[in-house]
């Protein structure tokens, strides 16, 4: 089917009004053999709040961004590889539905859908995208991934000194190796961490501990549902900010 699909001029056009979307700032997505399989509206749970992007997938990547104009105007355009993603279910809880991990070695992500059948079919369509490239490949599926950072509303304190409060004055920080919400002097330190930056990055004590000795995977974050406490309002947020976790501490 998707090999039907890939030179036809249905979904050509289907493409090249995605690319429209996103205007000039945004990357060509038209190749050859690229099939657009669907698209919707998720929530990404992103550093401060969660917040609704439009999400694109295709047969070979998935592409998403900051809604300006529901349809006709995106910015902030992102694309992840799906060679290099593997997706896990999160459970239900409170006000946090229908939500999976997107992982990757570079970023990692919960997203959720409006339904639970929403939710199934996304999985499933990426899954077999995932499974098909995997195929053709003759890869292994990734086993390293980011992080999935735990949003500052669920850290009132340091979750590694257990002490520190934050304040306007003394700031959260993330792990980019357990994504933990950390203090200041408890990530003064930096580490290479070749999949997600070509520098150094801000990683807490523990960590760079175990990461100096060599024990990498021993601070590799295990919890998959660490958002449980995160969402104290509505998921209608559509604005055209940045994602608060691209590029803050």
């Amino acid at each position: 089917m998707v090999d039907r699909l890939a030179n036809s001029e249905a979904n050509t056009r289907r493409i090249s009004i995605v690319e429209n979307c996103f205007g000039a700032a945004g990357q060509p997505l038209t190749i050859p053999g690229r099939v657009l399989i669907g698209e919707g509206v998720l929530t990404k749970l992103c550093r401060k709040k969660p917040k609704a992007r439009q999400f694109f997938l295709f047969n070979d990547i998935l592409v998403y961004g900051n809604i300006v104009i529901q349809k006709k105007k995106y910015n902030k355009q992102h694309i992840i590889p799906l060679e290099n993603v593997t997706i896990d279910s999160i459970k239900d809880e409170g006000e946090l539905r229908n939500g999976w991990l997107i992982k990757t070695p570079t970023k990692s992500f919960a997203v959720y859908a409006a339904t639970a059948t929403e939710k199934s079919e996304w999985m499933n369509h990426i899954n077999k995208c995932v499974t098909d490239l995997l195929s053709k490949s003759g890869k292994t599926p990734s086993s390293e991934h980011a992080a999935v950072w735990v949003p500052d509303s669920e850290a009132t304190v340091c979750m590694r000194c257990q002490k520190a409060k934050f304040t306007p004055v003394n700031r959260r920080h993330h792990c980019r190796k357990c994504g933990f919400v950390v203090c200041g002097p408890c990530s003064e330190k930096r580490f290479l961490l070749p999949s997600q930056s070509s520098k150094p990055v801000r990683i807490c004590d523990f960590c760079y501990d175990l990461l100096s000795t060599g024990d990498m995977a021993a601070c590799q974050p295990t919890r998959s549902d660490s958002y449980s406490q995160s969402l104290k309002s509505p998921l209608n947020d559509v604005s055209d900010d940045d994602d608060d976790d691209d590029s803050s501490d």
